[in-house]
């Protein structure tokens, strides 16, 4: 039996829509896959969004899922369309019908930015070693509304470039666009380091953080690091307010920072003690980030662990909670109210805890942490969990799928 702990109900399909003429994959249109799903140890439903053999990722935390709109989700997804080759998608939360957003063999579909302010998308095209990334912004309005119409025009009726970035440009830790998307900050390294042995840490070598004007494309580094740069975001709400980590791949000796995009102000967020294993930093609110204190070994758990909200102007730092069960919280996010946070575990369980009350509630079960974690935020209004899940392939490929906040827990 392939789902041994759920009750799984089939919702009726969405007509199959517009596919593209074989020469171009823009704007192919996909019928829905969605599905109802009913956890038997909790009792919640979950709306599977993607379903099948294609291995389809939904963005990091730290980074916006839905679309301006709020109704279409964006991922993008290693081998969906008949190329084989890793694009973007959006997904409609309603109808389930899944439209491809680019196309071509160089899109870099571990960069996407989706815009906080517009129905628009930035990511990077081009590899490093065949000469300079693109910088592009995608009008995805028009895209979806083209699609829809069965009328997709030529690509560059949707993109735009923004900026080419310079040949000695490499990657470290993502990008992220500012707030009042004037510029992207992107994490850099300023020279290769040595392969990484099993079982070590990432090796270290100098670092920083760049930023791409976004008017008029211009590019100049915004500060440097002794270490590897990691997991670069933004502030939302606070332009200019850029928050990395010293990526190790594991334990750092201390793990978040903060710096403003004029190179001034940089110091580390949550100054760590020896014993302390801090991950999975995300900014949730205006003047709060939330991170995971780890308690997923017999030593960490001789000191307190959990979910943290640090306050970002004073510092000051509220547990918000800790499960007993298995390895402790792994993954962490919060709704911009302040009412909920939640937090994954190393088995695929999903909590969700009351900010005002301090209750843990499981909420969901059976996530395959395989191929990769569940890595699960909120929804913009705080009424829906976003995961990626092995569940349905046993770890072989991920599907997106939401989790519903309980009706019971509303305000």
């Amino acid at each position: 039996m392939r789902f041994p702990f759920l009750t799984l109900a089939l919702l009726a399909l969405t007509p199959n829509l517009t596919l593209r003429a074989a020469e171009s994959e823009l704007g192919r249109r996909s019928p829905s896959e969605l599905r109802t799903l009913v956890d038997r140890v909790t009792g919640r439903p979950l709306t599977v969004l993607t379903t099948g053999p294609s291995n389809d990722q939904k963005n990091y935390q730290t980074h916006p899922q839905w679309a301006y709109d709020g109704v279409h989700i964006i991922f993008r997804s290693i081998d969906r369309n008949p190329a084989k080759t890793p694009q973007a998608y959006a997904v409609n939360e309603v109808t389930g019908a899944i439209t491809q957003l680019t196309d071509g063999p160089d899109v870099d579909t571990y960069s996407l930015n989706v815009s906080r302010r517009a129905m628009r998308l930035y990511y990077l095209r081009g590899k490093p070693a065949d000469g300079p990334q693109r910088l592009v912004v995608l009008d995805v309005a028009a895209l979806l509304a083209d699609s829809a119409a069965g009328a997709v025009k030529e690509r560059a009726a949707y993109e735009r470039l923004l900026a080419t970035l310079p040949a000695e440009h490499k990657g470290a830790g993502g990008f992220d666009i500012d707030a009042d998307e004037s510029a992207a900050y992107f994490g850099v390294r300023f020279q290769d380091g040595p392969p990484r042995e099993p079982g070590k840490p990432i090796p270290q070598v100098p670092s920083g953080i760049a930023a791409v004007d976004l008017a008029t494309g211009a590019y100049r580094i915004v500060h440097r690091t002794p270490f590897l740069m990691g997991h670069v975001q933004v502030n939302p709400w606070v332009p200019g307010e850029i928050i990395y980590c010293n990526e190790t791949g594991g334990d750092a000796p201390q793990r978040i920072w903060t710096v403003r995009a004029d190179g001034t102000g940089d110091r580390p967020l949550f100054p760590e003690q020896t014993g302390d294993w801090v991950t999975h930093e995300v900014v949730v609110d205006r003047d709060t980030l939330i991170f995971n204190l780890m308690g997923h070994t017999p030593a960490l758990r001789q000191r307190p662990t959990g979910i943290m909200a640090l306050d970002l102007r004073t510092g000051a730092v509220t547990p918000l909670g800790q499960i007993t069960r298995g390895q402790g919280f792994w993954h962490s996010h919060g709704t911009p109210d302040g009412r909920w946070a939640l937090g994954d575990n190393f088995d695929g369980e999903v909590f969700l805890l009351d900010r005002r009350t301090g209750e843990i509630r499981l909420i969901s079960t059976g996530h395959v942490m395989k191929p990769d974690h569940t890595h699960p935020n909120f929804s913009p209004d705080g009424t829906r969990i976003l995961v990626q899940s092995g569940m349905l392939t046993g770890g072989t490929s991920l599907d997106l799928m939401l989790i519903p906040v309980p009706e019971t827990a509303a305000p």
